[in-house]
């Protein structure tokens, strides 16, 4: 029997009874039938309604009787949204007028066929089965029996090209397919995705990383020229080959490397890892999901880096030329400080666990290094070396370079969870101990001078306060 919970019919009757009081016919619509229907349970649930008209003005109302936040989200096509918390939930209740005369008109105006259904409110509380009285005039609970993506009607991506972009956000949220006509009908309108703002369609993306299947969708998004028109920074880098150490040009083994990052994400059993990939850096963006976007910048610059020396392909540099690009992205779609920070630190540095493998003993200051550049995103820069060296399959890579490579990354994660799990060492001597002793003024030389001397302490080459004393003389002396 498909039945809302009762905490759900608890807060649905509150807004009920104030409609009815207000003699206003609600309808529930959307992804709460569609995920009713699913049997699908969200985190922080959300409800969208819609009125024959005075979504604006009712919400406004039902905002304050609720002592709810109120967002307009379109004044022109008056939809609002309301935020309440409720028992350490976050519940959203989105209103709308009816964008034709009639109810199934207003539907056919709805994205896809499984969003197009609808429910009159007060029969949210009737005893009978809430199957039989789902208004579904295009079948969606018929695709959503099939597993299908189908637009409800041909306008559908004219309306509102982001609705190109959902659909592999819903296939990839519900391993859903999409129906062949949505397909073509995606190709057909794809220059319209441009028209949409950089913020709408950072979300739709951020789901499509969140999802276990990014790869499968990239790559269909790649086939039918959709993503270069979101990233133009795509389109440079096909077609370059890259030399005998690799066995695809760079933006196939750039989707290569998402994939076997993937892969590497099914196999990660370590608790720390995970919890580590599962953190919320900014709007309930995990890091696991920026780091499937670091995958498809990480070689960014390699077009503009390419060279020619010897009859040998070489992109020295591309890294530095990568952060600038993806710097840029960052803001074009309007990431978080942080997110930016991150994922311009591990393009950055993602050839540096490859650098250390190079070397079959690392010294410890080289380590030690490592873990000072990449700071917070250490484990983040190996995990995508990693899936960047699986992807690489050239007649020049070695089993012998492969398997020295995961010996290192090996390596470093063990150093990095055993150094996360340990107190970090207190300095031997800290800025005032400088100042006193060598009677200097404050100036970025403490900073340096402190800097060398946790570099030394981290390698064991000074163990005492006297030893870091006689390290900083030498060090002032050297920066006079």
């Amino acid at each position: 029997m498909l039945k809302f919970s009762e905490k759900e019919e608890d807060i649905l009757r509150i807004v009920y009874n104030f409609a009815k009081a207000k003699r206003i016919k609600l309808y529930l619509v959307g992804g709460a039938l569609r995920d009713l229907v699913l049997r699908r349970k969200k985190e922080n649930p959300d409800f969208d309604f819609c009125l024959q008209r005075g979504a604006l003005s009712f919400g406004r109302l039902l905002a304050e009787s609720l002592r709810a936040a109120f967002v307009l989200l379109d004044e022109e096509h008056a939809a609002c949204r309301l935020v309440k918390k409720i028992d350490g939930k976050i519940y959203t209740f989105d209103l709308s007028d009816f964008r034709a005369k009639t109810l199934e008109k207003d539907l056919l105006h709805r994205d896809f066929t499984i969003n197009s259904m609808a429910l009159n409110l007060g029969d949210v509380f009737s005893k009978q089965d809430l199957d039989a009285l789902v208004i579904d005039p295009y079948s969606g609970r018929k695709d959503l029996k099939a597993k299908t993506i189908k637009i409800t009607g041909p306008g559908s991506f004219s309306e509102d090209p982001l609705r190109i972009l959902r659909a592999f956000s819903f296939s990839c949220i519900f391993k859903f397919s999409m129906d062949k006509e949505t397909l073509r009908l995606a190709k057909k309108e794809r220059n319209k995705i441009s028209s949409v703002s950089p913020e709408r369609i950072r979300e739709e993306l951020f789901k499509i990383f969140e999802s276990s299947s990014a790869y499968q969708s990239l790559v269909v998004l790649d086939k039918l020229k959709i993503l270069e028109i979101i990233f133009p920074e795509i389109k440079p880098m096909r077609n370059i080959g890259q030399g005998p150490y690799h066995h695809l040009d760079v933006w196939q083994h750039t989707l290569e490397t998402l994939n076997q990052f993937e892969l590497i994400l099914k196999s990660i059993k370590k608790e720390q890892i995970n919890n580590y990939l599962n953190e919320e850096l900014a709007g309930l963006r995990k890091r696991s999901s920026l780091l499937k976007f670091a995958c498809i910048l990480h070689d960014v610059g390699k077009p503009k880096a390419l060279r020619r020396e010897k009859k040998k392909i070489i992109f020295h540099g591309h890294e530095r030329i990568g952060l600038g690009i993806t710097r840029s992205i960052c803001r074009r779609i309007k990431l978080s400080n942080e997110e930016c920070r991150s994922l311009e630190r591990i393009v950055l540095w993602h050839l540096r666990p490859g650098y250390l493998a190079d070397n079959q003993r690392p010294t410890e200051r080289a380590i030690f290094r490592y873990f000072r550049d990449t700071g917070s995103d250490a484990l983040a820069v190996i995990l995508l070396s990693l899936a960047d060296q699986r992807a690489t399959k050239g007649p020049l890579t070695t089993a012998l370079s492969r398997l020295r490579h995961e010996k290192m990354i090996k390596l470093l994660i063990g150093r990095l969870l055993k150094k996360n799990s340990e107190k970090k060492p207190v300095r031997l001597i800290n800025g005032d101990d400088i100042i006193r002793k060598f009677r200097l003024p404050g100036s970025p030389l403490i900073g340096t001078v402190l800097d060398e001397l946790e570099e030394a302490q981290a390698i064991g080459k000074i163990k005492n306060k006297k030893q870091a004393l006689a390290m900083a003389a030498k060090i002032i002396k050297q920066q006079k």
